[in-house]
């Protein structure tokens, strides 16, 4: 008997009532999978506080030199106004002295013209002595000449003055379209500040102890800020850094350290861990310092108020900022 060549093993091939039941229920799989959002499109999250603050930071980067350059422009045109406006003024005296001295010229252009020369040089040789005459045509030419000098010295400086206003109007000219263009780019770096901020995530932290403390963009400071008031009437206790008593240091370092965030315990450390802030630009959660040497701090809640461990025989609780004096303002998120 021949031997026969193995085959591989194939499946018969399905029949049209087959392939269309195959087909139907592909269907109804694929339509169960968009609507379970198993095909749909990868959602993207919205960017975070920090992210949005990140691109603030980036606009304000250059907003700051077009805000500069607008203030150095406007400084340089006020400069210059001025020195327009004081030419000015000393160009009216001498439009005075000019139009005086046009007017002597023209008057004695319009006895010529009525009365002709001839009638001139008539009146002087009525009356005039022999040997004067000449005399006499020497002075009138003197005096024509005297003239003449005055009128051309009047203008001379007038059109000194006039040249030296053309050259700061073109200047201030320029510098007026330069502030008007920094202006127009101030204005659209701030709108796109006004936009980003108005997407900052707005949030509500509200613990017993504390006030309701509304539009605390930052996680990190809503955590911290939670965690702290979360605190309140926990005895003070020097060295201590939590979780039932507290110093100062150890309450905020022990509220950031819940968020993620470490700091040292100590003021002076903790003062050079955040980057500065100033006092209008302060918000909740950010550090708040006490004294010249630092030797106090709390953290900060808004409206003027912080919660805080005060000393010893006082636990932790929320006091009005103003009860000490500020040494400043530090972020940390």
């Amino acid at each position: 008997m021949p031997l026969h060549h193995q085959v591989p093993c194939r499946s018969p091939a399905p029949s049209v009532g087959a392939r269309r039941l195959i087909h139907r229920l592909l269907t109804v799989v694929a339509a169960v999978a968009v609507g379970a959002g198993l095909l749909a499109a990868p959602a993207h999250a919205a960017p975070s506080a920090d992210e949005i603050e990140a691109q603030i930071d980036k606009q304000w980067e250059q907003l700051e030199p077009t805000i500069e350059g607008y203030n150095k422009i406007r400084a340089q045109l006020k400069v210059n106004q001025k020195k327009s406006a004081d030419l000015q003024k000393k160009m009216a005296p001498l439009e005075l002295q000019s139009a005086l001295a046009m007017n002597r010229v023209g008057a004695i252009a319009a006895r010529h013209y009525m009365r002709g020369p001839s009638q001139e040089i008539g009146a002087l040789l009525v009356g005039t002595k022999p040997g004067t005459l000449a005399e006499q045509l020497v002075i009138l030419d003197r005096l024509a000449a005297q003239q003449r000098q005055e009128i051309a010295g009047v203008l001379a400086v007038r059109d000194r003055y006039n040249a030296q206003k053309q050259k700061l109007d073109e200047l201030i000219a320029t510098e007026i379209k330069q502030r008007d263009e920094l202006a127009a780019k101030k204005k659209q770096i701030d709108a796109e500040i006004k936009r980003l901020t108005a997407s900052l995530p707005k949030t509500t932290v509200k613990v017993t102890g504390c006030p309701t403390i509304s539009g605390v963009v930052s996680s990190a400071a809503q955590t911290a800020i939670r965690v702290a008031c979360q605190q309140v009437g926990d005895p003070y206790v020097w060295g201590a850094n939590g979780p039932d008593a507290f110093d100062c240091s150890g309450l905020t370092q022990y509220a950031y350290k819940a968020a993620g965030i470490s700091l040292t315990h100590f003021t002076g450390a903790q003062w050079n861990e955040g980057r500065p802030v100033s006092r209008a630009d302060a918000r909740p959660g950010d550090l708040i310092f006490f004294y010249s040497d630092l030797h106090h701090m709390g953290l900060y809640l808004g409206n003027g108020l912080m919660v805080h461990a005060p000393r010893a025989g006082k636990p932790v609780n929320v006091l009005s900022i103003n009860y000490m004096p500020i040494a400043g303002f530090r972020r940390v998120t």
